[in-house]
């Protein structure tokens, strides 16, 4: 019952959000309705307000860490090795894929994600943060990047930890986000995927 509740918990607090919730405090147009129509921070920057995106950024990526590190402390267990934690980092990322609050409409999840990572390990943050560095610098294209860490994210937990429960959990994470990405896949096969520093036409 205590997993249960913790994972349910987890998912609430993935639910929120803060996209939505600081353009609203902040007199912002809704992120849904402009641009890509995603609930994330790459979206809110595009209302013009840096410290919109970043407050957003900061929020998505704190719930995924708050949700793993409250699970820790409530437990006792630890964040690799112990079975709630994983679980609960992984339902705070289904919940803002997914959220309940915003009928199911969420965003793509990188920010959670990589608070989720951090909060596991901060080894295995690091590598996850490098991978994406690493591909933006040389394709310059910011989904291709999210996805290609998120592959290397289970790698690195594997490596790392082997087969304790944050690995599976990586693991769902790196294919859910993956599949959030679809329709990023099929430009960046159409060669329409736009890439950092491009000019629009």
């Amino acid at each position: 019952m205590q997993t249960v509740l913790i994972a349910l918990a987890a998912y609430l607090l993935g639910s929120v959000s803060f996209a939505v919730l600081i353009s609203r405090l902040m007199g912002l147009p809704d992120p849904r309705g402009y641009g890509s129509g995603n609930p994330g921070a790459t979206n809110v920057l595009r209302s013009g307000s840096k410290l919109a995106a970043a407050l957003t950024l900061a929020g998505d990526a704190g719930k995924g860490a708050l949700a793993v590190l409250l699970t820790v402390l409530y437990t006792g267990e630890s964040a690799v090795a112990g079975f709630d934690a994983p679980l609960a980092g992984a339902m705070a990322f289904l919940g803002h894929l997914y959220p309940l609050y915003h009928g199911f409409k969420g965003g793509r999840g990188v920010a959670t994600a990589a608070g989720v990572l951090f909060s596991l390990s901060l080894t295995l943050g690091l590598g996850t943060l490098l991978t994406f560095g690493i591909i933006v610098l040389f394709f310059r294209m910011i989904s291709l990047a999210s996805m290609i860490a998120a592959v290397f994210a289970v790698f690195w937990a594997w490596f790392l930890f082997g087969l304790t429960p944050a690995t599976p959990a990586v693991a769902a994470i790196a294919l859910l986000l993956i599949w959030r990405h679809r329709e990023n896949i099929g430009r960046i096969l159409k060669g329409d995927e736009p890439r950092l520093g491009a000019t629009k036409t």
